[in-house]
Formats: structure tokens, C-alpha cells, sequence
């Protein structure tokens, strides 16, 4: 029989498992398409010492001091030469999945898609970020840094009724596995090659550091509710939350 863990060690994930979310969140707000109250935030710090609060309570370095962009014009121009523009009107750094040839493996865009859109409506969600203009694409950046957090979520309300949380990290761990960390590694390495367009230091700062956080969070939940199955070992195809996909 699993013993929960004492009051004090429950805690301590509580406050890690917010700090994640936390960081999933805040790295949604940056990366999507700048607005006014984004520029202030960065311009006035807040968005940094936001990032700075939860990187930090999960034992990461402090957030650098950067510049920021000198105005929402520039912070727009950076954003949309380096994610929106390029040649023959593909952008120079995709932040759909389904862009990138080898993140789909020989699958159509459309099957690719509809898997990622299975983790959502296991969980009763559409793309999360609908109302900002993609909710037709659940391979977007933006919707799963924020079904990440709603994960997290999710995880902090077992822990803080004293049910079991191991569900909601497998799912991490494996969206973790399959999408996110993929899709993260391709837009470095993608940025790699379209550094040069006036992306805000702060955006290009977790473009670089975002990969392996998100892959040593992949490991770290490994530690906690085992690796995750290999390709082929378990094909879930859930039709609604009912089913016991990472039960």
C-alpha cells in the first residue's frame, strides 16, 4: 500500500508543482503575440521577476538581467520577423509542431494534430489558447505550455485534497515526452539559424532555455511515476476523461 507523503514533503511538491505551472503560464503570456500589458511587463520587470520567483523555487539560476525591447513596436516587429515572416510566407521559426518534418514522423499534419488533441480532450479541452487565435491548432506552442499548466493544476488540486497525483503526472510526463520538449528543441534549433531579427533578448532568452527545462522536468516526473512507456509499448485512445488513460 502507498503511504501519502507527511504534511511537510506534500508541501514542498505543492510549492514546486505551482512553480512549474507558474513557469508554463508565464512562458505562454511571452511567447504569444506581444500586447501592450506584455511590453509593460517586461519594461517594468515584472514579467522577469514573475519568471525569476518560480525559476528559483525550483532551484534553477536566477533569471539575467536583459534588455528589453525599447517599445511594443519593436517588441512586435522582433516577434513577427522572427515567428510569423519568412520566405514564401512560412515563418523563419515555426511555433506549430506539425511545421517541422521530422516532429511528425512520416504522419500526415492532420493524424499528428489529432493525437496531440487526444491529451486535450481526454481532459474535456479544446486548444487552450483558443481565444487568442488558434483554435485549430493543438500543436501550437502556446496551447501546450497551457495544457502543461492546467496539468500542474490539476496536480496541485490532488496534493492539496490528498489524492493521488500520479495520473496527472504521467500525463506530463508524456505530453512532456512526445510534444512539448520536441517542439521546444526544433524552435532553438530552428532560432539557431534566425537569431538576428530583433526578437526581444527576454523572448530569445527562453527560446534557449525552455528545451532542457522542460526535458529535466520530463525526467525529474520519470523519478516519480516511471518512465515513459516506448513507442509502441501502449497506444491510448481515450474518448472522454472517464477513461483511465494515465490512471
Amino acid at each position: 500500500m502507498t503511504q501519502s507523503p507527511a504534511p511537510a514533503a506534500r508541501q514542498h511538491e505543492l510549492e514546486r508543482t505551482d512553480a512549474r505551472g507558474a513557469i508554463y503560464r508565464l512562458a505562454a503570456v511571452a511567447l504569444g503575440y506581444p500586447l501592450e500589458e506584455t511590453w509593460e511587463a517586461l519594461a517594468d520587470g515584472r514579467l522577469q521577476q514573475a519568471f525569476n520567483n518560480a525559476w528559483q523555487a525550483l532551484g534553477n539560476a536566477p533569471w539575467p538581467d536583459l534588455e528589453v525591447s525599447p517599445s511594443l513596436s519593436d517588441l512586435e516587429v522582433g516577434y513577427m520577423a522572427t515567428f510569423v515572416h519568412g520566405k514564401r510566407g512560412k515563418p523563419r521559426v515555426p511555433l506549430v509542431a506539425s511545421a517541422y518534418e521530422k516532429l511528425i514522423g512520416g504522419e500526415t499534419p492532420g493524424n499528428y494534430m489529432l493525437n496531440v488533441q487526444a491529451f486535450y480532450t481526454h481532459f474535456d479541452l479544446t486548444a487552450a489558447v483558443a481565444d487568442e487565435g488558434h483554435k485549430d491548432e493543438p500543436d501550437h506552442v502556446l496551447a501546450m505550455l497551457e495544457f502543461c499548466a492546467l496539468l500542474c493544476h490539476l496536480e496541485a488540486q490532488a496534493l492539496e485534497h490528498n489524492r493521488d497525483a500520479a495520473p496527472y503526472r504521467r500525463a506530463q510526463r508524456d505530453f512532456l515526452a512526445r510534444y512539448l520538449v520536441p517542439l521546444l528543441t526544433a524552435i532553438r534549433a530552428s532560432y539557431a539559424k534566425a537569431s538576428q531579427y530583433g526578437l526581444d533578448p527576454n523572448l530569445a532568452h527562453l527560446v534557449e532555455t525552455l528545451p532542457d527545462w522542460t526535458h529535466f522536468q520530463q525526467l525529474a516526473l520519470e523519478r516519480q511515476v516511471g518512465p515513459s512507456p516506448r513507442p509502441g509499448d501502449r497506444k491510448a485512445k481515450p474518448e472522454s476523461a472517464s477513461q483511465p488513460m494515465w490512471g
